[in-house]
């Protein structure tokens, strides 16, 4: 393939909606991917938490090939197969009670909100539709998810944006209650901010978010698109916290690669969607259904994924730390849970994530000075070492 003229091609007739690196990716097993010219990386992005088992899983594959051999897609007039199996393992190993399935976490989130709404409007009062969000919180790019996010780098240009969101600091209870008013209906969280620099919350935090809402008789929803599906050690972050909410919202690694979505809700609140109040024509097709339940099961069972997840989170947690002893005058802060990883830096890090993929590793720059690590949870000690070797050289460089 001549890589050049593809990535002309991807300038000619893409969109400039990505600032693209200018490598293309042909070929992914597990924690590697492999250019079109050859070239080896080890995968720390994983697809922005994606790739949950790796790429082309074998598992997920088999399910693939198998479900397009039978049945791609029918429309959801219809009972589809897939997708009843894969609802049922949700709810089992879930809080909830029903599930709704889309395509991706905004859309997740959009399901979220309206049901929120339709459900505070015949159960807590006509006039409640505000949901109370966070600042530097990020829920997706479609415009009611763009309007709960608390990022205005990610609106601007877009205004004006979807009434009736309030934002108020990330682990500040004390902002969250007085923001409540009696037009209040859901509070909406990512239990850890992962686009805003993998921020954690303090381990009572939303365990007083949950009981403020019990208190004002308002819904909790959970945005776990990107720390739900074993991320952080656990099924879903939520079992950290020792609380459940009313709704949370899953994606990226839920299809192992296959985009697929999910908006969750317990019997109550998932009773004010009637038929025709949403949908959608792709959402829980037979495909992706298929995708999900082969990644799913693959991490429920025994729990060794899950395990995995932990031991290996903790010993990259140790690798980055000891970064920071040795290289203290650049690295601020290590923080996390799980696989889900950030380093903050001094500086701005594109340079780093730059310098880092010259030598065959791909990792993840957000909020401007905050590397993000999101490797597939089957990821090993060796390629945690190797990793670190890699980083260790581009620090030694800035100093």
């Amino acid at each position: 393939m001549d890589v050049k003229k593809s990535i002309e091609n991807s300038n000619t007739y893409l969109m400039n909606t990505y600032k693209r690196f200018p490598i293309v990716l042909r070929k992914g097993r597990g924690i590697k991917v492999w250019g079109a010219d050859g070239k080896e990386y080890l995968d720390f992005v994983g697809g922005i938490a994606v790739n949950a088992l790796g790429h082309c899983y074998p598992k997920v594959v088999i399910a693939l090939q198998k479900q397009a051999q039978r049945l791609i897609h029918v429309s959801n007039f219809y009972h589809i197969e897939p997708q009843i199996k894969l609802g049922k393992l949700l709810v089992e190993h879930s809080f909830a009670d029903k599930v709704f399935f889309c395509n991706s976490g905004a859309e997740a989130n959009e399901a979220a909100i309206k049901l929120a709404r339709k459900y505070a409007k015949e159960h807590i009062g006509p006039e409640r539709f505000e949901i109370i969000t966070t600042h530097n919180s990020f829920h997706g790019r479609t415009l009611g998810a763009l309007s709960a996010t608390g990022q205005e780098k990610f609106q601007k240009g877009f205004e004006p944006l979807l009434p009736g969101f309030k934002h108020v600091p990330f682990d500040d209870v004390t902002a969250l209650e007085k923001a409540i008013t009696k037009k209040t209906c859901a509070v909406m969280l990512e239990p850890v901010q992962g686009e805003a620099g993998v921020k954690v919350p303090a381990p009572d935090y939303l365990k007083k978010v949950r009981e403020i809402c019990d208190a004002h008789g308002i819904l909790l929803i959970l945005d776990e698109v990107q720390t739900g599906i074993g991320r952080t050690g656990k099924l879903f972050a939520y079992e950290h916290f020792g609380i459940t909410p009313d709704i949370m919202t899953l994606a990226k690694a839920m299809g192992g690669g296959a985009p697929i979505g999910a908006m969750l809700a317990t019997e109550k609140v998932s009773e004010a969607f009637k038929p025709a109040d949403h949908g959608t024509t792709f959402g829980g097709n037979p495909l992706v259904c298929a995708a999900a339940l082969a990644t799913i099961e693959t991490i429920l069972d025994d729990g060794l994924i899950l395990d995995q997840c932990r031991r290996m989170g903790a010993y990259l947690m140790d690798k980055l730390n000891s970064l920071k002893k040795e290289f203290s005058s650049i690295i601020l802060d290590v923080r996390g849970m799980g696989l889900l990883i950030g380093m903050e830096i001094t500086r701005d890090c594109a340079p780093v994530v730059k310098a880092c993929m010259d030598r065959g590793l791909l990792i993840n720059c957000t909020a401007g000075t905050v590397l993000r690590f999101m490797p597939p949870l089957i990821v090993e000690e060796d390629d945690i070492d190797r990793m670190t070797e890699i980083l260790q050289e581009v620090f030694e460089r800035l100093s």
